[in-house]
């Protein structure tokens, strides 16, 4: 299995170290190296992004509470000079936690780790974690109607709340499970829900969704699937 990797540190030869090492492990793909959070988010909202090197001391935003912004974490593992910030690592449940300076033997070890964890739904239960207003939230994908996105926020709406939280519709996208649908740059829906199709808008009871032009046939087939 191939996966997305994302380094975020401060360092450029610490971010140049763990570039390297992913080089050489098959099924590794490095897509971007970030000095900073504000650099990874961009990238983060255009992409998928599966494994997150992230130093943990770094200017403006620290590595832990970067995680704690993210929605839905990819597999996080953390890399620092400093063992202090272990426990609170695990806590956010990482992957794992590299000291520098980092032997690629370990490197390997942590990397061995992925495929067993996943921060995203769970397919049997079908939910999902959301992070929102300083608390976790666990819905049920099902009870999702539609997605809506505002630059780089979305809100999942429910039939008797909303939840906003920082993400990207792009992840969403390749994050719900296959009955949902991008239906508009700005929206998400569940097609399960779907009561009709009129025009260039889907209709979910009473609320009207609008469909893109390139979005249309794919609606179609999957409304027809359903």
């Amino acid at each position: 299995m191939n996966y997305n990797c994302l380094i975020i540190d401060d360092e450029q030869l610490a971010r140049e170290l763990i570039k390297m090492y992913c080089e050489k492990t098959p099924g590794l793909n490095v897509v971007g190296l970030c000095k900073n959070a504000q650099e990874a988010m961009a990238i983060m909202n255009d992409q998928k992004i599966d494994v997150l090197f992230l130093d943990i001391q770094m200017p403006d935003i620290s590595g832990v509470d970067f995680v704690k912004t993210l929605a839905n974490k990819p597999n996080v593992i953390f890399t620092t000079a400093y063992q202090d910030y272990a426990i609170e690592g695990f806590e956010l449940n990482a992957i794992d936690y590299l000291l520098k300076p980092i032997a690629y033997d370990r490197f390997l070890k942590a990397i061995q780790k992925i495929g067993s964890r996943s921060f995203k739904f769970e397919e049997k239960e079908e939910t999902i974690t959301l992070r929102a207003d300083h608390k976790l939230y666990r819905i049920k994908c099902a009870d999702i109607k539609y997605v809506e996105g505002l630059r780089e926020y979305v809100t999942f709406y429910t039939e008797d709340r909303k939840i906003v939280v920082l993400e990207s519709l792009k992840k969403l996208e390749s994050t719900l499970p296959n009955y949902f649908s991008r239906v508009h740059k700005s929206y998400i829906v569940n097609t399960k829900l779907i009561d009709s199709i009129s025009g260039n808008q889907v209709e979910l009871g009473t609320i009207a969704i609008p469909v893109g032009k390139s979005y249309k046939e794919e609606v179609l087939a999957l409304f027809e699937g359903n």
